[in-house]
């Protein structure tokens, strides 16, 4: 079975970047079947996309925040990566990475559980 694990600091100073791992046992990262996602929950708020990668390691990205963001793969450790340049306590949320079906875009099979990060000075 796939699993997905979120890892990176829980704490992160603003104007920094956030840095955080999504290591996946079980299924390889570049079975075309799939695309990788990383979504987040601020504080009393509902979720939101923030980018994905697919099988070939192509990204896209939210529009409200592509220009902060980078998601890139590392196919030999099985992870992948998302960087969020130039942070604010605004973007104190949950973490999540997350499975999708390639074709069947919006659904979102397996998540991790999720991880914290506070952007506090």
């Amino acid at each position: 079975q796939v699993q997905l694990q979120e890892s990176g600091p829980g704490l992160v100073k603003p104007s920094q970047t956030l840095s955080l791992t999504c290591t996946v046992s079980g299924e390889s990262i570049t079975t075309n079947y799939y695309y990788w996602s990383w979504i987040r929950q601020p504080p009393g708020k509902g979720l939101e996309w923030i980018g994905n990668i697919d099988y070939s390691g192509s990204s896209s990205y939210s529009p409200s925040l592509e220009s902060r963001t980078s998601i890139s793969r590392d196919t030999s450790k099985n992870q992948f990566t998302l960087q969020l340049s130039s942070v604010t306590p605004e973007d104190t949320a949950v973490y999540y990475c997350a499975r999708g079906l390639t074709y069947l875009s919006g659904y979102l099979e397996v998540w991790g559980q999720g991880t914290l990060v506070t952007i506090s000075s």
